[in-house]
């Protein structure tokens, strides 16, 4: 297939290239100026950018298909120019801490998937009743990482104690996989729960359970953990502007942040609701700046949606306290980015190819394969339209996950087609248009 008239975001380029891109056998062969071929794809007036990398999504499957499955949640990232994401252990059943969980998994939802995905693997306090670090090296093969909580609500994936992490990272370490952590001080956020919870029931009482210090407190422990143990530690959905500054202070620490913590704020949460409740919840409208900032300069590496939806009498429940936290967001994560990062705030086109695809392909160790419009790669490709608007309207999601708090907003920019690996997944006019179990299940390249 050649790809004709298309401008190209091509790696370590300032601005689009007029190039066209021929694709065989689900690889980029080359790029070139007058390309011909027997199939070909005109792309007159769109921008082709490398497919979006989301790498972390709870996409429920298998145990909590009610909320998403990985057909419906890989649809929507299709739908967004997602072509590979990284679905987290914590929210299946059984959670993903062994290797038969993950085989057991993987059976399952590579029927379903449309676009390539990955998996972390997990370790919760639950792991250390059985044989943990033999569990952690048979899995290591197969994940980008590790995931474990210094604050969980799950009972079927408690968090692990400050000791119980050491351990952990020295473990990860000895595997060569990176170590991501939900950071929350879980004393803090019990103790000012308590207090607001007895104060009231509002969004105001929410965010002051779970403030700004919960977050920075568990962050400065975990970074010094990690030089301790000189370990490989990564961030996940950072939300608070102090503590993302704090994240160079070593080398192997990485961080990411999510959309709703770059778009909306504690005035949002009041007046949108259940919609945007996340946890970590949004803070006060300082940290948005600084979160950009550091996006913008490389304290914070790339951008992940958290994606988490839940249905209405999940989301409603008549109390703030109640009300399930999560929301979808991988079908407007690269919407999102491509109309308020590059467009309205005008970021170096270098810097966007890197917090939408390039750093967590490089982080999580499938670079070599995905991640940018390179010869020899994946034709991962997400075509743009940048004249086009996108009205956000969840009703419209191909999520199971219909509630958003990006409703009735307008983006700049399209996404009119999503290619992976050569084939056309998704097209805005016609939908989904693969089967179901295309997408391909995709582990970290071997270490040197």
């Amino acid at each position: 297939m050649i790809i004709k008239n298309a401008n190209i975001a091509l790696p370590g380029r300032n601005d689009f290239v007029p190039l066209d891109i021929e694709i065989q056998e689900g690889k980029i062969l080359r790029t070139g100026a007058d390309l011909s071929g027997d199939e070909i794809l005109d792309a007159a007036g769109l921008q082709v950018f490398p497919g979006a990398v989301d790498s972390h999504v709870h996409f429920n499957e298998p145990g909590y298909t009610e909320r998403e499955d990985f057909y419906h949640g890989s649809a929507a990232a299709a739908s967004g120019g997602v072509t590979t994401l990284i679905d987290m252990p914590c929210t299946s059943l059984p959670p993903l801490i062994d290797k038969k969980a993950l085989d057991s998994k993987l059976d399952i939802v590579k029927k379903h998937a449309l676009i390539d995905f990955g998996f972390f693997g997990g370790v919760s306090a639950k792991s250390f009743f059985g044989d943990w670090k033999n569990n952690m090296k048979d899995m290591a093969a197969d994940v980008m990482g590790f995931k474990t909580y210094f604050l969980s609500g799950m009972e079927s994936f408690p968090q692990l104690s400050p000791l119980q992490f050491e351990q952990v990272l020295r473990v990860a370490q000895s595997l060569g996989r990176p170590v991501l952590l939900h950071a929350e001080d879980p004393a803090l956020v019990e103790k000012f729960t308590k207090r607001e919870q007895a104060k009231g029931d509002s969004w105001l009482h929410y965010y002051r359970s779970r403030p700004e210090k919960a977050e920075f407190r568990a962050v400065k422990k975990a970074i010094k953990a990690a030089r301790r143990n000189s370990a490989d530690l990564h961030i996940v959905h950072v939300g608070t502007g102090k503590a993302a500054k704090i994240l160079r202070r070593y080398a192997h620490v990485s961080g990411e942040t999510a959309p709703h913590y770059l778009a909306f704020d504690i005035r949002d949460l009041e007046r949108i609701g259940a919609a945007l409740k996340t946890n970590p919840v949004v803070k006060k409208p300082a940290n948005k700046n600084i979160l950009w900032r550091c996006l913008q300069n490389g304290t914070l590496d790339f951008v992940a949606s958290d994606h988490a939806p839940a249905p209405d009498e999940m989301k409603n429940t008549g109390s703030v306290w109640t009300d399930y936290a999560g929301i979808p967001g991988s079908g407007t994560m690269f919407p999102f980015l491509y109309s308020e990062a590059l467009i309205r705030r005008k970021m170096p086109f270098t810097r966007f190819l890197q917090i939408t695809a390039e750093n967590a392909a490089k982080r999580y160790g499938f670079f070599d394969r995905k991640g940018s419009i390179e010869i020899g790669k994946d034709a991962d490709l997400v075509l743009v339209d940048p004249k086009a608007v996108l009205q956000i309207r969840g009703a419209d999601f191909l999520s199971k996950g219909k509630i958003t708090p990006f409703e009735g907003q307008v983006f700049q920019g399209k996404v009119i087609k999503t290619i992976v690996r050569g084939k056309t997944v998704y097209d805005a006019d016609k939908g989904v248009v693969t089967d179901p179990g295309y997408g391909c299940f995709i582990r970290p390249a071997e270490r040197s």
